[in-house]
């Protein structure tokens, strides 16, 4: 690709606004090709005086070189440093938020030390960029109170992902982790409310038992619910072949006596 080409990718990031769908297409075009061409453009904008550019260069090294068949990034060590450096200067929610999400993709635990801080930003884009990110490390001792924390958020969105890190991808147990995810079984937010029941049945934790059955006999029966089902009833292989919602219900009743 040619110097003009590979500068017209990263003037497209700039488009619109930040969620623009055609700024993130050339994004995720600039971390497919994730050669070092791109690294060096992608660092100098993570020290722009522009906090979009700022912004789109902590979006770029997020996921350097990272495709289906290469997970990994492909610059891990230098962008963790880039990123990490931006980070401990950054004033402005958006870049702020940005590099926070872009520590958790580079998937480095020493991220979580400089992500901790930011749980109680004013910004709640930013309190949710925590979450997310903390949620890749959820094993982290150090983390486990940090996601305790952001379940009780203001936001909805940071509770729901706080509360899919710590019960869902993570795999500790303990009665303080319960205790949060079932204080969140009544939470207004039914994604948060989704992902307290998976955290919980993947505990095995019997007070999951009613919000359960109730969703597993209502319509339509999510997909999470079902998943929960088979963990409480400890099901295997096609065991719940052809089950519906009042089938998973009705084993339930029967194996808890409720």
């Amino acid at each position: 690709m040619s110097a003009e080409s590979l500068a017209e990718m990263f003037a497209r990031t700039l488009s619109d606004d930040y969620e623009s769908e055609t700024a993130w297409d050339a994004v995720s075009a600039l971390r497919k090709l994730g050669d070092r061409r791109v690294f060096e453009q992608a660092a100098e904008w993570c020290n722009s005086q522009e906090p979009l550019k700022r912004a789109r260069g902590a979006n770029i090294l997020a996921q350097l070189g990272r495709t289906v068949e290469h997970r990994s990034n492909s610059f891990p060590e230098e962008s963790f440093a880039v990123i990490s450096e931006m980070l401990m200067r950054e004033t402005e929610a958006l870049p702020l938020a940005s590099a926070i999400h872009a520590l958790g993709d580079i998937d480095d635990p020493r991220a979580v030390r400089l992500l901790i801080p930011y749980r109680s930003h004013p910004n709640e884009n930013v309190r949710f960029a925590v979450a997310v990110s903390l949620g890749q490390f959820p094993n982290d001792p150090d983390v486990v109170p940090t996601l305790i924390e952001l379940m009780d958020d203001a936001d909805a969105d940071v509770r729901d992902w706080a509360t899919f890190g710590l019960g869902v991808q993570g795999d500790q147990d303990s009665p303080e982790i319960r205790n949060a995810l079932a204080a969140r079984l009544n939470d207004p937010f039914e994604d948060a409310r989704e992902e307290a029941m998976a955290g919980l049945a993947k505990r095995r934790d019997q007070r999951v038992l009613s919000p359960l059955i109730a969703s597993l006999e209502s319509k339509p029966v999510r997909a999470v619910a079902v998943e929960a089902a088979s963990e409480m009833l400890g099901l295997q292989n096609d065991e719940d072949e052809g089950w519906t919602g009042t089938d998973y219900a009705a084993a339930l009743r029967r194996k808890f006596g409720v």
